[in-house]
């Protein structure tokens, strides 16, 4: 473990989990991480992408997004290839120009072009607008002329659960997509792992006793057993494409992970878990602080590229 991680545990343990436990208004926790952004993209320090990067702003169909592409002197991007990033926030935070310094660095170490739909949030929004609107930007990517098989799925925290959601209704039409991955996906709206009691001490990020509250601001009264929200209930059946997932053993959605993984071998996926020690709730959003972070977005880079591979063969 980096001296850099070591630190920001303990500053996440005083300081991050505390707000986030007091926050009772998810206008709240929204205003916050844009805060958040901001600052670290003004000091230079956490959020700002690397220069190279071009940002445009545009629409999946209905669903606005960003694309994220590095510039094709230094990092061309693959002609046909595609990465869909579903970012996280908890279904009521989050925007794509949050993750705009992450987006960047998926978008260069797999030489893709990354389109990330800015999906509606809750409590305005509630379930399922967001499940619809990413359902409705992958459509949007088919009418560009983009195959299935072209499109690499993404996402982190929330996003994670809408990108395995995403896939369970591929899945349903026989659409295989080229790969998915997911950062500490939440895969269960009923909260029903073991790691939600296990690890309430040892996550030194997200606070356990949220969990009811987050419930109520997304659901609004719809079952937490709906696949379009819990992906781990979803019937899934083969072909399925490679999946890579990656959660720390620490965090209290690190079973929303592991179950996935055996629900998806089970079904005759071809599964990667990277299991770390310690590392707090999607820590590769801080690329340019953890060592931790960029290793880790080297290993999804990699399980890209080696599907890639495979499928030359």
């Amino acid at each position: 473990m980096s001296r850099r991680l070591i630190w920001f545990n303990r500053f996440s343990r005083r300081v991050i989990k505390p707000a986030l436990t007091r926050i009772g208004d998810p206008k709240l926790a929204r205003r916050g991480l844009g805060l958040g952004v901001a600052v670290g993209a003004g000091f230079g320090v956490l959020f700002r992408p690397p220069p190279q990067t071009r940002i445009r702003e545009g629409n999946l169909g209905s669903i606005p997004c960003q694309w994220v592409v590095n510039r094709e002197d230094t990092h061309p991007p693959h002609p046909d290839r595609v990465m869909l990033y579903l970012h996280g926030g908890g279904y009521v935070a989050g925007s794509p120009q949050d993750y705009t310094h992450l987006l960047a660095r998926l978008a260069r170490l797999t030489q893709m072009k990354v389109c990330a739909p800015n999906y509606r949030k809750a409590p305005e929004h509630p379930f399922p607008a967001a499940f619809d609107d990413v359902v409705a930007a992958y459509e949007g990517l088919l009418e560009d002329g983009y195959a299935p098989g072209q499109i690499v799925i993404g996402g982190d925290s929330a996003g994670g659960g809408l990108a395995f959601a995403l896939l369970a209704h591929l899945n349903a039409q026989n659409m295989v997509p080229h790969s998915v991955f997911a950062f500490s996906p939440f895969t269960d709206a009923t909260f029903s792992g073991l790691s939600m009691s296990e690890n309430v001490e040892l996550d030194p990020m997200l606070p356990a006793e949220m969990r009811d509250e987050v419930a109520t601001w997304i659901l609004s009264g719809h079952a937490p057993e709906d696949p379009r929200i819990s992906p781990l209930f979803a019937p899934f059946s083969a072909p399925l494409p490679p999946v890579f997932l990656q959660v720390s053993n620490t965090e209290i959605l690190r079973d929303d992970s592991l179950r996935l993984a055996e629900k998806l071998r089970a079904a005759g996926a071809e599964v990667t878990v990277d299991l770390w020690a310690d590392t707090p709730h999607v820590w590769v959003f801080f690329s340019r602080l953890l060592p931790e972070a960029k290793e880790a977005l080297r290993r999804v880079a990699k399980f890209v590229q080696d599907v890639d591979a495979m499928e030359r063969r």
